[in-house]
């Protein structure tokens, strides 16, 4: 295993990368996930929020988002006016169109990741080793 040169604390392998928050950068704002892990597939960013403030409202033109709460309290706010309170291990989707912002209610900084992504779900692929645990694979149910 080995480190990144961007991102020291990220160690990599064949075929994975393994690192902390802490890693992918300090103090509030973005934690490009994607970029620190080499996340390809779809699009990942932890955002870490002071006190008191507030993302501004956004859409996108395509990918759908999934928000998860790591630490602390967030309201996330929809274009209807709706609002609802997300704390530690909460979930939220919104549809790429969906107006939304989220703001920290709580005392301390609070964490949420947020995933991308469009074009839907790949079904069930999973993969089971062979009858040594090398680096071979086999389907689910084979």
């Amino acid at each position: 295993m080995e480190a990144s040169s961007d991102y020291p604390g990220v160690r990599r392998g064949d075929g994975y990368a393994v690192g902390r928050l802490e890693d992918l950068g300090e103090g509030p704002g973005f934690r490009k996930v994607r970029k620190g892990l080499d996340v390809r597939a779809f699009g990942a960013n932890a955002i870490v929020i002071p006190p008191g403030i507030e993302t501004g409202f956004h859409a996108h033109e395509e990918q759908e988002e999934l928000y998860f709460v790591h630490q602390g309290t967030f309201e996330i706010e929809f274009g209807d006016g709706s609002v609802e309170r997300l704390e530690p291990g909460s979930l939220a989707r919104v549809d790429a169109r969906t107006m939304r912002r989220l703001r920290n209610v709580g005392a301390g900084d609070a964490v949420y990741l947020c995933v991308g992504g469009k074009d839907g779900y790949v079904g069930r692929d999973g993969l089971l080793p062979d009858s040594d645990p090398g680096p071979r694979a086999r389907r689910i149910g084979e």
